[in-house]
């Protein structure tokens, strides 16, 4: 593997490592914006407004259950015979990728605005808000952990599922692997797998960073604070509980 990593050859021309990863990455970006465009929308709508909670739920399980190359597979045979391009082949497989990423973006986003502190919105509501500017600027900004994380959990699935483009003679990094198994070239088959995990993590690396810069501090300061008044209501309880006055001496 790394004689295959070290090879200069694997890194120039079309089918060279960095062209391999753009592609890749380009999969990537494009089934997450879709995903997004969908899932987040509806999350805050359903979070904020409370209708179709049972939907989020069955929704995400449904889609989680689908066999990722069965239905590739299938998209392929119904889309293919309209298009004369790679459209043919990318189009099924940013479907597929699009239907793995909402699960986690969706229930996230849902579970992020039901979470929100009702005396917040309804201390907002008591200061004239509407209710468009309750959501975008009283629950959306707490619900924003939640939210990242899940997007912090579509971009991995997606990352690592993406190779299957390469199934369909489509590349990115799972060209790699295909190849690989195709040649018994298990070298070049290891070096696919491992560009995919430091891929992976690099995005996980990355998104958890930006939630660090982009959660407001006062968020992760109002959890602690509540957390130590809650032990030093305790130990007050503790220090003002009536003790017993000692039994008079018989002596």
């Amino acid at each position: 593997m790394i004689d295959f990593l070290l090879d200069g050859a694997h890194w120039t021309g079309p089918e060279g490592i960095p062209t391999l990863l753009l592609q890749h990455l380009m999969y990537t970006f494009l089934a997450l914006f879709a995903a997004a465009l969908i899932a987040v929308p509806l999350g805050l709508y359903i979070g904020h407004t409370g209708r179709g909670a049972v939907v989020v739920a069955g929704l995400a399980n449904s889609l989680r259950a689908l066999p990722t190359i069965g239905l590739l597979i299938l998209l392929v045979l119904v889309i293919a015979p309209s298009f004369s391009t790679k459209l043919a082949y990318l189009i099924p497989s940013l479907i597929v990728l699009v239907l793995l990423a909402i699960p986690p973006i969706l229930t996230n986003t849902y579970a992020g605005i039901r979470s929100v502190d009702p005396a917040a919105v309804d201390a907002a509501r008591g200061m004239g808000f509407r209710s468009m500017r309750i959501l975008t600027e009283v629950e959306m900004p707490c619900a924003l952990p939640l939210m990242l994380s899940g997007v912090r959990s579509a971009v991995l699935q997606i990352v690592s599922t993406a190779t299957v483009a390469a199934y369909i003679s489509l590349g990115g990094l799972g060209r790699l692997l295909i190849d690989g198994k195709a040649q018994s070239d298990y070298a070049q088959m290891a070096a696919g797998a491992v560009l995919v995990s430091l891929l992976a993590l690099a995005f996980d690396l990355a998104i958890g960073f930006l939630t660090v810069r982009v959660v407001s501090p006062g968020l992760t300061r109002r959890v602690r604070s509540g957390a130590t008044k809650r032990s030093g209501s305790d130990d007050t309880a503790v220090a003002a509980r009536p003790t017993s006055a000692p039994e008079p001496s018989l002596i």
